[in-house]
């Protein structure tokens, strides 16, 4: 049945892997299962290969009539950049084998013509987004038009897995399962922890083994295939990949920013990398930082204009696409990128990767890289460009972790209610359901399997009657019960906007960037465009453009002189470090005390690290040190957790909600990845505080909601799950609703659950997901508990250290433009520079300070 497959891989002078030939195997004999694998290792092939292998022997046969089949692949994808590459993947295969295979796209980008004609017929194979998927199954025929599904790809998993997209996908996968009881779902992933765990939300072990007993085999597999009792197998493919990963060490470290990531202080090292290489990616973590790389490229190479392209997220769907085309036909020089560039997508030219600023994620490292080599045997490279002088220990951490292979884990989300109710309403548009099987199916996807009666009881009631708070609203009554005892959607204009809203992408409204002429740019957020003046200017698509006017949720625009110009915002942008790295650090920083450090990068900021143990101390990694000093701004008090942004944030309120009970004051906060201030009028004394409980875990909880203002970040957060949840509209196309009035018309809501229904689930989600996604509490109690069971190390500076310059700049970037605060860190640093001694001269201890031991109350011992 394989012989044909072998074939035309020899033919293209290519040898299957193992692995490969493992996953066509498991398909043919019925099984599912998840491949993990490198990026560029033949993964699309190892899963897209066995259903053609399956139609060739049913059609040698005489099964089939050598007409292309009805829909039998549908291959979901998270980007609909990477979903264009992988049809054109599967069509090649398609072509290379002579098979008469259809393959079509159904993405938001898909023309209206175009799925026209995928209404009347769909293709052999479909790539789809979770939201497409979504769509064609609230349509009254979509049992019918997938009755001969026989695999579902899940490409990707990863990138799905940790968010409500990949319950989204779940829910999905639980209808088509139960239209086809023999069908199978095979996940790729390239970079993840949790491979079990991200199986098993894939491919539940319950509906796994109901499915085989309930079927006694699989019908669709030919009798000399064989059968099995295990229909579930992680396929761990291509994992020694040949990677390099590197940095960039500027020849005059010393003035190198110790903190900031505005800058563009390696311009002259990344031109002379992107110089010596066919063709380079550039990633950056946020937009605003692509936009301004790609300005100052090309203002230094002004000869790149045409080979050098920008690549995000913002950008009209145009322009992207002429990038990728670049890129794949080489035409590209350079293209610089943030994530929408990290998945999938076929790059065989590109040689080398450049990481701007740190990844702070070894899986996200790893992802980049594989962009380069992008193909079998091929080595990826990446190569780091740290921002500020820290972030050479972070890619250090980084390469660190990824050869010790801990990669992260994507954590799934339990029980979303916001999108069950969608997912209701979705299917009572299309063919409607009955609400014992409707139940049973969603208890048999892994994110509802503990769905309680309360639950269940309490989605049906909001779907049917808007819940307790709004029945009396008609808008709200969306679903009704029929005489034959199934739910559905009778109202047109209830089905067309639920259409409209189908999906859990959130993001806050944007705005049309339009030349006055007519041209589109791309969009940027209308937070952004609300603070600009007409005649203000501003970097957008790689051009100094000025604001016009703003009119019907579209910028006017025209080209501005170049000079001083801001850049556009993007919420979501901030990358927290993740636990992996943050471990490698304070490794690397316990190995530098022992003089036992071979990395170059730590030997390139070896004067810093000896400026900041001179100063005060380097923690070990099972230490945590505190700093307190005094400025002119106040007294300061710095704790360096090494936990990342994210829980720092939270810490820091708990700790200043903690003094401020037992001391009123009020507290300037700032937060780096690295530690976090605490900036009062008056000074604290800090051995009995910590002593008396100012780190412990009692209480955490209840502390935590107190001192971040609970209500009023569920309140933020939920505007997010009231846009899941159906309960805001956010307007028809050329018709959006502004921000504002999304924003008017959640609170508003929020005030009504809040008084008249306290105890509505959503109100309880929105608290769980401020406290989880945004504060990572999970991870912050852990961090915590390390703290509070690990030595303290407490220093009395005469001015802050170079660990807390990031972190005293982190709180001036709220107040400062970028320009003024370039100028202010050069100002700061100059300063800290003209006050350090000279390296012959560092020594140990310019500084007091006390040892308090783990768990506290053992004798203290004055530091040397």
């Amino acid at each position: 049945m394989l012989e044909k497959l072998e074939s035309w891989f020899r033919d293209n002078g290519w040898t299957a892997f193992p692995f490969q030939r493992e996953v066509w195997t498991a398909y043919l004999n019925g099984e599912s299962g998840l491949v993990h694998s490198a990026t560029g290792s033949g993964k699309t092939l190892a899963a897209w290969l066995g259903p053609l292998a399956e139609w060739i022997a049913e059609n040698s046969e005489g099964r089939g009539e050598g007409k292309a089949p009805p829909l039998r692949v549908l291959w979901i994808t998270p980007m609909r950049a990477l979903a264009g590459d992988t049809a054109l993947s599967m069509q090649r295969a398609v072509e290379g084998l002579g098979l008469p295979w259809t393959v079509g796209l159904r993405t938001g980008d898909t023309s209206s013509s175009e799925r026209a004609k995928q209404d009347r017929k769909l293709p052999s194979a479909l790539v789809t987004t979770p939201e497409s998927l979504s769509l064609i199954l609230s349509r009254a025929d979509a049992r019918e038009k997938l009755s001969d599904l026989r695999l579902v790809v899940v490409d990707e998993w990863h990138e799905l897995l940790g968010n409500k997209r990949g319950v989204q996908a779940e829910l999905c996968l639980a209808r088509l399962r139960k239209w086809n009881p023999a069908l199978r779902t095979w996940g790729l992933s390239a970079t993840l922890g949790n491979l079990q765990e991200a199986m098993d939300r894939l491919v539940p072990r319950h509906e796994v083994a109901l499915r085989h007993s309930r079927e006694g085999g699989n019908p669709w597999v030919p009798a000399s295939a064989g059968t099995t009792n295990d229909l579930r197998r992680i396929v761990k493919g291509v994992s020694d990949k040949k990677v390099i990963m590197d940095t960039l060490i500027p020849t005059d470290i010393d003035r190198f920013p110790w903190a900031g990531h505005l800058g563009l202080a390696m311009l002259g090292e990344v031109i002379e990398a992107i110089e010596g290489a066919r063709s380079t990616l550039v990633f950056t973590n946020v937009r605003s930082s692509a936009e301004l790389w790609y300005q100052g490229l090309l203002e230094a190479k002004p000869e790149w204009a045409g080979i050098l392209g920008l690549h995000h997220g913002s950008l009209d769907a145009d322009v992207r696409r002429y990038v990728e085309q670049g890129l794949k036909e080489g035409r590209m020089k350079a293209v610089v990128a943030t994530s929408s560039l990290d998945l999938g997508v076929d790059f065989s030219p590109v040689d080398q990767v450049l990481q701007i600023g740190s990844a702070k994620g070894v899986a996200r490292l790893l992802q980049r890289a594989g962009r380069s080599g992008h193909a079998p045997g091929q080595a990826s490279r990446v190569t780091c460009v740290p921002s500020h002088a820290l972030e050479f220990v972070e890619a250090a951490a980084a390469r660190r972790a990824a050869m010790a292979g801990r990669i992260e884990s994507r954590v799934p989300v339990d029980r979303p209610l916001d999108l069950l109710t969608q997912h209701l309403v979705t299917i009572a548009v299309g063919e409607g359901f009955e609400e014992a099987e409707m139940r049973s199916e969603v208890m048999s996807s892994a994110a509802y399997r503990d769905l309680t009666d309360a639950e269940w009881q309490w989605a049906l009631d909001f779907v049917t009657r808007g819940g307790e708070a709004l029945r009396a609203y008609p808008d709200y009554h969306k679903v009704e019960l029929g005489e034959d005892g199934r739910y559905r959607v009778s109202q047109p204009a209830i089905a067309k906007r639920h259409r409209m809203s189908i999906g859990t992408i959130v993001s806050e409204a944007s705005v049309n960037v339009q030349y006055m002429r007519g041209k589109r740019l791309g969009s940027v957020e209308e937070s952004f465009i609300a603070h600009l003046a007409p005649g203000d200017a501003f970097i957008f698509a790689g051009h100094v453009l000025e604001f016009i006017r703003m009119e019907e949720m579209t910028a006017y625009v025209r080209p501005a002189k170049p000079g001083s110009a801001t850049v556009p915002r993007w919420d979501g942008g901030r990358c927290p470090l993740s636990n992996e790295v943050s471990q490698s650090i304070r490794e690397l920083l316990e190995l530098h005390i022992d003089h036992r450090e071979d990395e170059p990068e730590m030997r390139a900021i070896s004067r810093l690290l000896k400026l900041q143990h001179s100063w005060s101390r380097i923690p070990r990694r099972h230490e945590m040190l505190v700093e307190q000093t005094e400025t002119r701004e106040g007294h300061h008090i710095f704790f360096y957790p090494f936990e990342g942004r994210s829980v720092h944030v939270g810490i820091s309120a708990l700790f200043a909600y903690r003094l401020a009970r037992i001391r009123k004051a009020s507290f300037s906060l700032g937060f780096t990845d690295y530690g976090f201030e605490l900036v009062s009028r008056e000074r604290f004394e800090l051995l009995p505080l910590l002593k008396g409980g100012l780190v412990s875990t009692e209480n955490l909880l209840e502390d935590m909601i107190a001192s971040l203002n609970a209500a009023e970040l569920s309140k933020r957060q939920f505007r997010e799950i009231a846009r899941v949840a159906g309960l805001v509209f956010q307007g028809y196309p050329g018709q959006p609703k502004t921000n504002r009035q999304v924003q008017a018309t959640s609170g508003l809501i929020w005030e009504v659950f809040a008084r008249w229904d306290p105890k509505n689930p959503l109100l309880g989600q929105a608290e769980r997901e401020v406290l989880e996604r945004q504060l990572e509490f999970t991870r912050l109690a852990d961090g915590l508990k390390r703290i509070e069971t690990s030595p303290i190390l407490i220093r009395q500076t005469h001015k802050p250290t170079p660990f807390a310059f990031p972190i005293m700049v982190s709180r001036f970037r709220e107040k400062l433009t970028s320009e003024k605060l370039v100028d202010r860190v050069k100002k700061m640093q100059l300063e800290f520079d003209k006050a350090a001694p000279p390296e012959a001269d560092f020594a140990d201890g310019d500084a007091t300070g006390t040892v308090i031991p783990a768990k506290a109350g053992i004798q203290l011992k004055l530091l040397p």
